[in-house]
Parts: C-alpha cells; sequence; structure tokens
C-alpha cells in the first residue's frame, strides 16, 4: 500500500513538473497573435498635450535650418548629401544652425556665430525649409555684440509665415519655455522646459556682456543655435545662443537672447547691415591690467577724435609718460566697476541721449554730462 502511493505521488509530480516545462510553449502554441492586434482607442489628447502639439504645428514650419560653409573649403552647399550627424560635413568647414523667417520679406534670424565663419571668408549661405526646399542666402547684417545675424532667402516656392513676436519685459520664473531647433544636424527638434532664471549676463564679445539674458532648462544642443525660444501662447520670447556645458552637450542650463534685444536690434540690421551701438567714443584699457593696478573702474585708454567723450574733456592715459588720466566710476549716479557695466549703461540709455558720467582723475571725483553717439561695435 506504501509502494503504490510513492509510485503514485511520484506519478503526479513528473507529471506536473512536464506540464511546468511544458507550459511556456503550449502558451505560445494557443495564444501568440500572428495577425496584426486590433488598435485600441486612445482618447483625447491631454489639454497640456494638445496645446503642445498645436504650438509646435503653427510654429515649426517658420524654422529653418542654416548651413554656413567656409569659402576655403570650395564646396556648394546648394548639395547637402554630404551633411553628417552632429553639424558638420565631411568637408569639415561647414557651420549648421538653426534660424526663423522674421517678416513677409524673406529675412531670416540666426546667431552671429553661426555665420561667422562664412561671413568673414566670403563663404556661402544655404536655409533649408521646412518643406524641404533649399534656397540660397546672403547676410544682410550682423551683431556680434548680440551674438545675431539677418540673413535675406534667395527665390522660395512658397515663404513661410512669420513667428509671432512676444515681449521679454514681462517674463516670470517657472513660466514654460519651448525650444525648436536642429540640433546635430536633426530637423526640426521640440523641447521643452521652463524659464528658469531672468536678468543673466552673457559674454558676446571682447569686454562686452548681453544683459537681460533668458535663462531656460528646456535642451539646447549643437545646432540649435539661432533658433526661437517660444511662450505657450507660441510667441517668440528669445533666441536660443548658448548651452553652458563642459560636454558641449545640454546640462539643463541654456540661455537666450530676450526678444526686447532682438525687436531693437534686427530692425537696424535690415535698414542699415548694422546696429546702433551707443557709446562716447572711447577705448578702455585692460580690465585685468586695473586689477593689478588696484583701479576700481574703466580706465579710459584712448579718446576718439571728434568724439562725445573728446568734446566733454575726457582724457586718456598720456601716449609719452604712460600716466593714466580719466577713470570711469559712475553712469546715471550708480557705481561701476568694469567695462561690461558700462556698456550696459550706455545701451540702456540709446544713441543720442544724455548721460551723466561720475570720473576720477588724480584722485579727484567730477560729473560730467555727455550725449552718446553711435560708434563702432569694438569701441564704446
Amino acid at each position: 500500500m506504501p509502494d503504490r502511493f510513492v509510485r503514485t505521488a511520484l506519478a503526479a509530480v513528473l507529471v506536473l513538473l512536464g506540464l511546468f516545462v511544458a507550459q511556456p510553449y503550449v502558451t505560445a502554441l494557443l495564444f501568440s497573435a500572428e495577425t496584426p492586434r486590433a488598435v485600441t482607442a486612445r482618447g483625447d489628447l491631454a489639454p497640456a498635450e494638445s496645446t503642445t502639439v498645436a504650438l509646435f504645428e503653427q510654429a515649426s514650419p517658420s524654422v529653418v535650418h542654416v548651413f554656413a560653409q567656409a569659402a576655403a573649403r570650395g564646396q556648394s552647399l546648394m548639395r547637402l548629401d554630404d551633411e553628417e550627424e552632429g553639424g558638420q560635413g565631411q568637408g569639415g568647414g561647414t557651420q549648421t544652425g538653426t534660424g526663423f523667417v522674421w517678416d513677409a520679406g524673406g529675412h531670416v534670424v540666426t546667431n552671429n556665430h553661426v555665420v561667422q565663419a562664412a561671413t568673414q571668408s566670403g563663404g556661402s549661405i544655404a536655409v533649408r525649409l521646412s518643406s524641404g526646399e533649399v534656397v540660397g542666402a546672403r547676410v544682410v547684417g550682423t551683431a556680434p555684440s548680440y551674438d545675431l545675424a539677418v540673413l535675406q532667402l534667395g527665390r522660395v516656392s512658397k515663404m513661410p509665415p512669420p513667428l509671432s513676436i512676444g515681449t521679454s519685459a514681462n517674463l516670470k520664473v517657472g513660466q514654460t519655455a519651448y525650444a525648436i531647433g536642429n540640433p546635430f544636424g536633426l530637423d526640426h527638434t521640440l523641447t521643452t522646459g521652463v524659464i528658469s532664471a531672468l536678468q543673466r549676463r552673457l559674454p558676446t564679445g571682447e569686454g562686452r556682456e548681453l544683459s537681460g539674458v533668458i535663462q531656460t532648462d528646456a535642451a539646447i544642443n549643437p545646432g540649435n543655435s539661432g533658433g526661437p525660444l517660444l511662450d505657450s501662447a507660441g510667441r517668440l520670447i528669445g533666441v536660443n545662443t548658448a548651452i553652458y556645458s563642459p560636454s558641449g552637450a545640454s546640462a539643463g542650463i541654456g540661455f537666450a537672447v530676450p526678444v526686447d534685444t532682438v525687436n531693437r536690434v534686427v530692425p537696424d540690421l535690415i535698414r542699415s547691415g548694422r546696429v546702433r551701438n551707443p557709446g562716447i567714443g572711447i577705448i578702455a584699457g585692460q580690465e585685468a591690467t586695473a586689477a593689478r593696478l588696484g583701479i576700481d573702474g574703466v580706465v579710459v585708454l584712448r579718446v576718439l577724435r571728434g568724439s562725445p567723450a573728446a568734446a566733454a574733456g575726457i582724457q586718456g592715459v598720456d601716449p609719452g609718460t604712460g600716466e593714466i588720466g580719466d577713470i570711469i566710476v559712475g553712469v546715471g549716479g550708480k557705481p561701476i566697476h568694469r567695462l561690461a557695466e558700462l556698456t550696459a549703461a550706455l545701451q540702456a540709455a540709446g544713441v543720442g541721449q544724455g548721460v551723466t558720467l561720475t570720473i576720477e582723475r588724480d584722485g579727484r571725483t567730477r560729473t560730467v554730462r555727455i550725449t552718446t553717439a553711435d560708434v563702432a561695435e569694438n569701441r564704446q
């Protein structure tokens, strides 16, 4: 009797073990879907998703891909067959970035650093529209101090619509921001985030800083340069210009030129090819040298002949003895410590406006009333 029970139990165990081993094969045999499965109805998109989709569909036709080739490479940009991921062609001389249509006249705004090499070498520029059409373009004007450039499109089959313009004056930290661009050569990529900070300062040239810069955590990578930063209404609020990252890839800190600056600079570039640059007609000394000498302020190295500074009696460094003349330590009653602060104050005043400078000379301080003029970008 016990032997029979043991044999029965062992047989049952073997049967169960066999079923356990065979179960995956039986399940696959009986339940495999060998025909396309029925699609499950999704329902409506969430309101936030619908808003983002509508924003991209509205704005993306106005965003373009910019290709700038230095003349030394001698390769036509109307042939884009050799593009490589990452923004460089096989020739190695192609800089790619993003731009957007500014007006119905075919003007495109992008970053100056995207087209700088082509501009300086007499190279060629091409633009690929959202439709896929590739057209030639020429540089209308550049503003290195703002990292902005304006292009004029050649003949196109159908002009894309300009982007709607917003304002950067009332932006709030935390509001949603959308970036559209061509990172690593990938067309029309949308990233989203928030405005992380306002009133940042960004170096754009020797001795110059762009004030009021927008910081965002919307992913900005190489190739996004010159693309639009939009608010939730699809309006332009900035031009993506830089990222802060040791590796060169997005690390959650991107910067954009505020649209109020763009809306002031771009019309000047379209009208005259350059931006009106408010200054007083001086060349400033090196900040590092002033710091070594213990000087707090902007050392006037040289005064330009016929400038507002010359008319006001401002003096630079004596070329014979090297004796320091005037040091600008304040504008409008507010102290300044370096050239970037002087530049920002004069830009806020504008061309042809009166400003009051506080100046030190030989240990004595005085104030001078002076009217700004339009000066070259590498002077102040």
